[in-house]
């Protein structure tokens, strides 16, 4: 199968491109022919790429018309698309209509309700209130940080609403969860418009022997909607155990100093240190603030046989099974988030049968056959929906 696959890349390195890429990297495993329809926010630089980046948002003909040529060209029996802005827009579903291409969208956040796609305010918390087609709420809350920003992100999501050009143009929505898969659901995408696509667990050996591990480990991009600053008062209320943070914590420097003494901080790792780091911990915390995409951090810890206590909402409540793979604690509630860490902490034969059980599940749900199989699978769904 001859596949394109259109993203346009964040200006800094993020999990979608590595999701992406994943994804390519396992269709040409399989003998598939894979293309790159690509383009980088980080060509917008200065006040000139910030008017390109407002205005290619809102409709680019002229990436619609590179794309036709591609097309013309390449002659992909299949297009996968992932995110559209600012470069791309949905203007380039006219020329993959017109061509009557089956269309898969992978959908890693809620960014066709929400126009910052998190759903979540700057404040770290919930927020839905861009749904149901009130994107002027991102201006009045300025969920960007910016003024500008957050309101060239409001009008393309208008935009992109009013025009249906989304919603049109694809023949299956690849979502990561059930949960995720509902609140597509409720906001007017067709149930059979939808299929789930986990992320594609990478290849982390688990050590050769089990063994409980020392440390409580947060593991991610330390943020407050990822629910550093709950973590860290779990630590400062568990004194007498071991704590580390492994992430990048550029946004917010200021945290290490201030972080209870039992927090040992190792920035960002990857590779075989990020493994060490699962290996060496006896519990891993989830305990993100917002909804997330697909949390990567649960199924590497899963599949390397470490518990996770993850916070009970969005997407990490629906990958843990509780009590089977991990636990889960109410959102914002840190009387439970400590009473499940000293609990499990202290119990090491619970923390071998929970980690065992993540690994078998993680080997059965997010393997790249189990992905591929469920891959192939929408692909055919999209086909024929073409061919109807």
């Amino acid at each position: 199968m001859k596949i394109l696959y259109i993203h346009n890349d964040y200006a800094r390195p993020s999990g979608e491109e590595n999701a992406a890429e994943a994804i390519v990297e396992l269709l040409r495993e399989h003998g598939h022919e894979v293309r790159w329809f690509r383009r980088s926010s980080a060509e917008l630089k200065g006040i000139s790429g910030k008017i390109k980046g407002f205005l290619c948002g809102l409709g680019n003909h002229f990436a619609a018309n590179a794309l036709a040529k591609v097309l013309d060209e390449y002659r992909p029996d299949l297009v996968q698309v992932q995110n559209l802005y600012p470069l791309l827009s949905p203007s380039i579903f006219r020329p993959l209509r017109q061509r009557r291409i089956p269309v898969v969208m992978r959908c890693p956040n809620y960014r066709l309700f929400c126009p910052n796609g998190l759903c979540c305010d700057r404040d770290g918390r919930v927020c839905e209130l861009c749904f149901g087609g009130h994107e002027w709420h991102c201006l009045a809350k300025n969920c960007a940080g910016s003024r500008f920003k957050s309101l060239g992100y409001a009008l393309r999501g208008y935009a992109a609403r009013r025009s249906r050009r989304i919603l049109d143009g694809v023949d299956v929505f690849a979502v990561q969860t059930e949960f995720q898969m509902q609140k597509f659901i409720r906001q007017g995408i067709p149930a059979e418009k939808l299929a789930i696509l986990p992320g594609i667990m990478q290849n982390m050996v688990p050590a050769e022997e089990w063994g409980a591990g020392r440390y409580v480990a947060y593991i991610g991009r330390v943020s407050e909607e990822k629910g550093i600053l709950e973590f860290l008062e779990c630590a400062r209320r568990l004194p007498e155990i071991p704590f580390v943070v492994a992430g990048s914590f550029d946004s917010m420097p200021e945290l290490p100093e201030n972080a209870p003494d039992n927090v040992e901080w190792l920035g960002f790792l990857k590779g075989d240190s990020l493994r060490e780091v699962f290996l060496r911990s006896r519990i891993v915390v989830v305990p993100s603030r917002c909804y997330e995409g697909f949390p990567n951090v649960i199924v590497q810890a899963m599949q390397l046989a470490r518990p996770v206590i993850a916070v009970d909402l969005g997407a990490s409540g629906a990958v843990v099974e509780e009590g089977v793979t991990g636990l889960k604690f109410a959102p914002g509630d840190l009387n439970d988030l400590t009473a499940k860490v000293r609990s499990l902490y202290a119990d090491e034969t619970r923390c071998r049968t929970l980690g065992e059980n993540g690994r078998r599940t993680a080997l059965r749900r997010y393997s790249r056959e189990s992905i591929y199989a469920v891959l192939t699978g929408i692909y055919r769904r999209a086909g024929a929906c073409v061919e109807s």
